[in-house]
Parts: C-alpha cells; sequence; structure tokens
C-alpha cells in the first residue's frame, strides 16, 4: 500500500511553472495564420458553411411550398364544404317550399270540401223549410 505524501509549495509552483511552459511551447508550435494546413482549413469550414445555408435556404423554401400547399388545399375544402352547404340550404328551402305549397293546396282543398259541405247542408236546411212551410193540399192555411 502506497502512503499518500501531500506535495509541498515548491512542488506545485515548479508543476504549475511546467505546465506554463508546455502551453506557451503548444501555443508558438501552433502553425502561422498564411500555413497552408491552416487556410485549407479554413477553406474547407467556408465550404461547410455555404452549404449549410444552401441547405437550410432549401428547407424554408420546401416549408413555404409545403404551407402555401397546405393553404391552397384547406381553401379548396372550405370551398367545396360552402358549396356542401350551400347547396343544403337551398334543397332545405325548396323542401319548405314544397311542404308550403302542400300545405296550402290541402288547406284550400278542406276548405273547398268544408263549403261543398256547408252550402249541401244550406240546400237540405232550404228544402226542409220549403217542405216544411208548405201546407199539404186539403189544408187551409191561416
Amino acid at each position: 500500500m502506497a502512503i499518500y505524501r501531500e506535495k509541498d509549495i515548491f512542488e506545485r509552483r515548479n508543476a504549475a511553472n511546467e505546465a506554463k511552459k508546455a502551453l506557451l511551447e503548444r501555443f508558438k508550435a501552433r502553425p502561422a495564420a498564411d500555413d497552408p494546413a491552416v487556410l485549407a482549413r479554413q477553406a474547407e469550414r467556408k465550404a461547410i458553411l455555404e452549404a449549410r445555408a444552401i441547405r437550410e435556404a432549401e428547407k424554408a423554401r420546401l416549408k413555404q411550398e409545403k404551407l402555401a400547399r397546405e393553404a391552397a388545399e384547406k381553401a379548396e375544402r372550405e370551398a367545396i364544404a360552402e358549396a356542401a352547404r350551400l347547396a343544403a340550404e337551398a334543397a332545405a328551402a325548396e323542401e319548405a317550399r314544397r311542404r308550403e305549397a302542400e300545405e296550402a293546396e290541402r288547406i284550400a282543398i278542406e276548405l273547398a270540401d268544408e263549403a261543398a259541405r256547408k252550402a249541401k247542408r244550406d240546400a237540405r236546411y232550404a228544402a226542409r223549410k220549403a217542405r216544411v212551410g208548405r201546407t199539404p193540399p186539403g189544408f187551409s192555411a191561416r
């Protein structure tokens, strides 16, 4: 079993200095901005960004087309539904007019029948009055 020993301040300071030196060396070893490898990476990144922009523009265009197509389809469905509703209303109105005409005809026939019955009744009544009002032969009217 290893015994854990804490590093003293000098060891920690030396480790920090070594880390700083390594970082500085890595920074100095980095290629310059005009290095062909750096320029190639920049060109590659630029191409990737341009391709991404083109894909996003195409995606946005397709989305707009889809929205326009859906709006047109919705408008067409609504127009068809409106036409069907108007046709149904017209059919219902025509049916109501037909029922009203049938009802008016039935009422007219009923009134005509009632008038004919009344005329018959009045004729019977007048005939009875005429019979009752006559004196039979051989009787004298006073």
